[in-house]
């Protein structure tokens, strides 16, 4: 997430619904706090990451890709 960014608190609760009906937790990082993750990410919030750091979906977060991607990683 990017302080004052639209797409992140659009993607927020996409990603807070996709997050209850799997059962996993999210944590919501602003990424200027951070510089690597500003290096990393500016051009491409809201990023959701898997437990593992991988991305799973960035930009514009739409649900029912995001389910698909939840039930690839939980294979």
């Amino acid at each position: 997430m990017s302080n004052g960014c639209h797409l992140c608190e659009e993607a927020e609760p996409v990603v807070r619904r996709v997050a209850r009906r799997y059962g996993f937790g999210v944590e919501i990082v602003d990424i200027d706090t951070d510089d690597e993750l500003v290096r990393l990410y500016a051009l491409r919030v809201p990023v959701v990451l898997d437990p593992a750091g991988r991305v799973v979906a960035e930009g514009i977060i739409e649900e029912r890709p995001l389910r698909k991607a939840v039930k690839r990683l939980r294979r």
